[in-house]
């Protein structure tokens, strides 16, 4: 049976008992698009893992995006803070040689100066300029993909309303890089793009916004359902309802050491 033939009440319910662990997005298949960056974040991270000697993966997740690379650095280490992420991340990456540390976002990072010469993350939900400085060593790269401004804000609004600018504009790149610079780091590469996403049924937007915790603070289905409702049927009238994602790529380095 299609979703497209699949009640309210039943799209709503199988999507709440999904778990949402973990950055896998396979649930969607079928479900929801979204297009993707066109510089390929998963190749080039790979890259500059193949060329790294120890390497940090920030805000990993579930593991699954630095599990996929084809080679990993002698040392790798990837830090998460949310703890059924960090049991999944160890499951992946331990037999990849990888070390997970369990440690919370905001706090400074439990490492050495000068320990690494790659610092990886992808969608952290927020950088720390200044400690990423101060952990990659003299001529190391910090390597990222991020959320932009404004990121599928055609669904925030749906649920919230419209939000001011400030709130809009809070993942601005030009932003990423006055303090990227601001923490001694040199950008060299800075790309920006918006992305067509189709949510095809309810029950991927339950999903993505039960994931996604951010997007709608505090997202419940029955704080919702009436939304959620006349949601279901725009899109069975309709069919999918559609956003923007915004991403962008950040390349930064630490200067080398002065001879």
């Amino acid at each position: 049976m299609t979703t497209a033939h699949r009640t309210f009440e039943t799209l709503v319910d199988e999507a709440e008992a999904a778990p949402v662990d973990g950055w896998d997005f396979s649930w969607f298949e079928g479900r929801a698009t979204e297009e993707r960056p066109s510089w390929g974040y998963a190749r080039a991270m790979g890259e500059r893992l193949a060329r790294a000697s120890a390497a940090l993966d920030l805000q990993t997740g579930g593991g699954e995006v630095l599990a996929a690379a084809p080679a990993l650095p002698p040392l790798t280490v990837a830090t998460e803070g949310w703890s059924p992420n960090v049991a999944r991340a160890t499951a992946l990456l331990h037999p990849r040689g990888a070390v997970v540390v369990a440690c919370p976002e905001d706090a400074p990072l439990p490492f050495a100066a000068e320990a690494f010469d790659l610092v990886v993350s992808r969608h952290p939900v927020h950088t720390y300029w200044d400690e990423i400085a101060r952990v990659l060593r003299p001529g190391g790269v910090y390597f990222s993909q991020q959320v932009g401004p404004a990121s599928v804000f055609e669904l925030v609004e749906y649920f919230l309303g419209p939000q001011p600018d400030e709130v809009k504009n809070g993942r601005n790149p030009d932003r990423a890089v006055a303090a990227a610079e601001a923490a001694g780091l040199d950008v060299v590469d800075l790309r920006s793009e918006r992305l067509r996403v189709e949510f095809h049924d309810i029950g991927a937007v339950v999903h993505f916004l039960r994931k996604v915790i951010w997007m709608v603070p505090g997202f419940t289905v029955d704080a919702y359902r009436p939304r959620l409702r006349t949601l279901h049927d725009r899109i069975e009238t309709e069919g999918p309802f559609t956003a923007h994602s915004a991403r962008y790529l950040i390349e930064a380095h630490k200067p080398p050491r002065p001879n």
